[in-house]
């Protein structure tokens, strides 16, 4: 069996670690949420649509065009 204080020594080490990754993981994640943020600014700032805009924009007209052949069809939504 193992003593109270080896528990505690070990516990107290596991948990440190996962604090520390926790932490750089934070970081990390911060960091690249700001590098996006300025992907974006950048992008707005030239006067296009990022990416994810371009998409959904697409997607909206792809929906336009299906209701209107739809409609010319007869077919009610």
């Amino acid at each position: 069996m193992m003593d109270p204080l080896s528990i505690a020594l070990i516990s107290s080490t596991v948990l440190a670690a996962v604090g520390t990754a926790a932490v750089a993981g934070l970081k990390g994640w911060n960091g690249w949420l700001e590098l996006k943020r300025i992907e974006v600014t950048h992008s707005l700032a030239d006067g296009h649509l990022p990416p994810a805009g371009n998409r959904i924009e697409l997607a909206d007209l792809k929906e336009r065009v299906r209701k209107l052949e739809a409609i010319a069809a007869g077919i009610d939504l």
